[in-house]
């Protein structure tokens, strides 16, 4: 009788362990990463991301400060494969030029396929080692070590590292801003000695700067401006040279 009992109950505690175990994994299982979130004075979007506090979900606000900022945009994460289109604007005293630039990614690669006004495209292809160059719908294709450019460079705008290699007593404001619907982290920098004030948006959703606007003593002479990525993507036709040669396939 006793050896009866006791079998009932081993069985039962082995169940009640398995039941345990169960709701650990189901609930590692749901716990999410962490992510900037926004602040109760913007509206959050639908993927803002809520901080593991270890026994439940919390939201919690990062705040973005002048000393903070940086913190705040280092740790944004770009897209490892998106498409955009950029337009870049500068001013000069009596006139000004406007240039189309459309920048592909994926697989490592970056192409940039830059129009000033007036002008034949320019094409580039780069993985940040070698870069492929071309014109219009020329086939003949320049290639060359990457060297110091980078694929941002290549794009000819401004970058969130821009920010990140600003002297903190540089910066004069920092906040969240909504810009044509899209949640940015806004700089601002005091105007230096020579006059120069720059202002970024950058998305908080994608990492990538969604606009800039550069001021020489308070008259603007530079704006870009891309506050959304393609719906579509990037296509295997976007990493083809010229003579049909593929860098990289898009799934």
């Amino acid at each position: 009788m006793k050896n009866r009992k006791f079998g009932k109950f081993t069985a039962a505690g082995f169940a009640v362990l398995i039941i345990l175990v169960v709701m650990i994994l189901l609930s590692n299982g749901l716990r999410r990463s962490s992510r900037i979130v926004l602040p109760d004075t913007v509206q959050p979007t639908e993927d803002s991301s809520e901080l593991d506090s270890g026994e439940k979900d919390v939201i919690t606000p990062i705040t973005v400060t002048p000393e903070t900022v940086q913190s705040a945009v280092e740790s944004l994460r770009r897209p490892a494969s998106y498409r955009r289109s950029i337009t870049v604007e500068r001013l000069w005293s009596g006139g000004s030029g406007t240039s189309k630039i459309t920048v592909s990614v994926s697989g490592g690669w970056t192409r940039t396929d830059t129009t000033p006004e007036d002008q034949q495209t320019r094409h580039t292809l780069t993985d940040g080692k070698t870069t492929y160059i071309w014109y219009g719908n020329q086939t003949f294709v320049y290639h060359c070590d990457a060297g110091d450019i980078s694929a941002d460079q290549e794009q000819g705008i401004s970058t969130y590292e821009d920010v990140l290699a600003l002297p903190v007593n540089q910066i004069e404001e920092a906040d969240y801003r909504n810009l044509s619907g899209v949640n940015c982290i806004y700089v601002e920098t005091g105007e230096d000695e020579n006059g120069y004030v720059l202002r970024y948006w950058i998305s908080v959703d994608t990492g990538l700067l969604a606009a800039a606007e550069w001021l020489k003593d308070g008259e603007t002479i530079y704006r870009m401006g891309s506050p959304a990525l393609d719906s579509t993507g990037p296509s295997t036709e976007d990493f083809t040279l010229p003579d049909g040669m593929v860098l990289t396939e898009v799934a």
